[in-house]
């Protein structure tokens, strides 16, 4: 067999069983009448049927909905109009308020829960100095509103992304049409280029409502304490937490969520099908002319101003500071209880200095991991005459509708009944979390390396297979040098994207595997905020060091 199918067929093997290893015990376990490691199950539907008739789980699923549908409502309605005046309007600072929109997109949503709670808690140091000025509180962060809000502050980011990128691409000659009829700038905005954001629009709503239903950080933190459950904490509590796990329960629950997002998904792809009516590039391009707005761009300056004021930089200001203060009160000057006390206590028990190395393994070694699989996959499925190759990008992109925590409870099955004891040498090991993470970073890394090779001729590596290079030599001495930067672009969006993942680490860490995301949890249902905000500085630190650096290295690389 010519090397090439050898390569080309261990891609494939590899993404089949990274995807199937997580999913195929699930659904198995989904239909079975007892524990998988158990002898003697029986197929039957009765694991469904209790699922159904629990006196509880139908508060479960409204809870899901209503919170994942006013998340994406509210994400929407942050991101579309902040979209529309920073890349569509003569908006005082627009390039500033255009970076700042992306900030939330590096902090994890459990560290900005964590903000959230110490700010605007029942007990938060803002929602003291309310209190005590207007004798109560206007909000209730512990309700699925206040849920919902934390979550769309946290992925607003991701929908306005996908708006402001489609407007900077879109052609302006409409616009331009629309002012010469006479049509004034809100005119302009509401029936012109609005319409124009449908696909976008519709396509980033159903990824926050995937991406709300699969959560756990924010309804762990916020609904645990009033017993306000959804999809995800449902499998926490019943499969984690539980005495007595019912195993075909979480078995038949876990399925009943993949099953969800995989109709998602779907739906994404059909809008995405059918987006092709909606485009506005042809030919010749005219350069967009800004909108002026007159005194509704100062609203627009302001309200920017207050979601990333009061959504990110309040709420991670708290936490830095909680890390540097015994009592964070306002009932008590914060300065005069100052102290080091919770950075030495993190640094002095090696369990959270472990936990802090182990997410940069992690991080490091899944992001290079992540990178080089998925460039080998899209090689194969969009550069190759591979029979399987319209497969392998299927499989690349399949993780997408797996959620985290259905990642995490999967693999430990797949694992625990792993052939000729492979299974045993992994399990509660960084590889098992390495292999957790990476299945969810999967379609990011693919994401980031697929639009760069597009960008590149076949006419190269047509050159090399005349000149006699076989399609691995071409890969190698050719196409793998043009895609440098997209591989490094890769790598960077693959490292914080591992480094901000924790729940598959929550079924699959152990004592001497814990990342800085599970050591968070455990801190903070012991109680322990000063040692959670320490950490969560840290990581914050760790993060805004490598995007940092990372921007200085591919600083003027346009093709990066």
């Amino acid at each position: 067999m010519p090397r090439e199918l050898c390569l080309q067929y261990a891609v494939l093997l590899a993404l089949a069983v990274l995807v199937l290893a997580p999913v195929v015990p699930t659904l198995y376990q989904s239909f079975l009448d007892r524990p998988l490691y158990e002898a003697g199950g029986v197929l039957s539907l009765d694991n469904y049927v209790r699922l159904f008739t629990d006196a509880g789980f139908g508060r479960v699923v409204l809870n899901t909905l209503l919170f994942a549908g006013l998340t994406s409502v509210l994400a929407l309605l942050i991101a579309v109009p902040m979209a529309i005046v920073v890349t569509r309007t003569t908006l005082p600072g627009g390039r500033f308020f255009a970076a700042a929109m992306q900030w939330p997109f590096f902090i994890s949503s459990l560290i900005l829960g964590f903000g959230w709670i110490l700010m605007y808690g029942p007990a938060g140091f803002v929602s003291v100095q309310v209190r005590e000025m207007i004798g109560t509180v206007p909000w209730n962060l512990y309700s699925i509103p206040g849920m919902a809000l934390t979550e769309a502050v946290a992925l607003a980011p991701i929908a306005y992304t996908f708006c402001a990128n489609t407007l900077r691409q879109n052609d302006a000659s409409l616009e331009a049409a629309a002012q010469v009829c006479g049509a004034g700038p809100l005119r302009i905005l509401w029936s012109v280029i609005l319409p124009m954001l449908r696909p976008p629009i519709v396509y980033s709503s159903i990824l926050v409502i995937s991406m709300s239903i699969e959560t756990l950080s924010i309804p762990l933190l916020y609904g645990e304490p009033v017993h306000i459950e959804v999809f995800s904490t449902f499998l926490y509590t019943n499969g984690l937490q539980a005495i007595d796990p019912d195993y075909g329960v979480l078995g038949a629950a876990s399925t009943l969520i993949l099953l969800v997002t995989v109709v998602l998904v779907a739906v994404q792809a059909k809008l995405l099908r059918n987006a092709q009516r909606f485009v506005s590039v042809r030919g010749k391009a005219t350069r967009p002319r800004p909108l002026d707005l007159g005194w509704l761009k100062w609203v627009s300056v302001a309200a920017i101003t207050v979601y990333v004021v009061l959504g990110a930089l309040i709420p991670i200001a708290g936490l830095v500071f909680r890390s540097f203060t015994h009592v964070f009160t306002p009932l008590q000057s914060p300065l005069k209880t100052l102290t080091a006390a919770n950075y030495e206590r993190i640094f002095e028990y090696p369990v959270y200095v472990q936990s802090i190395r182990n997410s940069l393994i992690v991080a490091a070694v899944g992001a290079v991991l992540v990178s080089a699989l998925a460039m080998l996959a899209v090689m194969v499925s969009r550069r190759s005459s591979f029979r399987f190759a319209r497969a392998v990008e299927y499989l690349a992109l399949a993780p997408q509708a797996m959620p985290g925590i259905i990642v995490g409870i999967g693999l430990f099955w797949a694992l625990a009944f792993a052939p000729f004891g492979a299974g045993d040498l992994i399990m509660g090991t960084l590889w098992a979390i390495i292999i957790g993470f990476g299945i969810r970073a999967l379609p990011s890394g693919f994401g980031s390396v697929a639009p760069s090779l597009m960008q590149i001729g076949r006419e190269l590596d047509d050159a090399a297979r005349v000149s006699g290079a076989d399609w691995v030599r071409a890969f190698s001495r050719i196409l793998a040098r043009l895609l440098r930067p997209a591989f490094a672009g890769a790598l960077i969006l693959t490292f914080v994207t591992l480094l901000k993942e924790y729940s598959p680490a929550v079924f699959l860490g152990s004592a001497d595997a814990n990342i800085i995301g599970t050591t968070m949890l455990e801190l903070w249902v012991q109680g322990n905020t000063g040692s959670v905000a320490a950490l969560a500085t840290l990581q914050i630190v760790i993060t805004a060091v490598f995007v940092g650096l990372a921007g200085l290295l591919m600083r003027g690389r346009k093709d990066a």
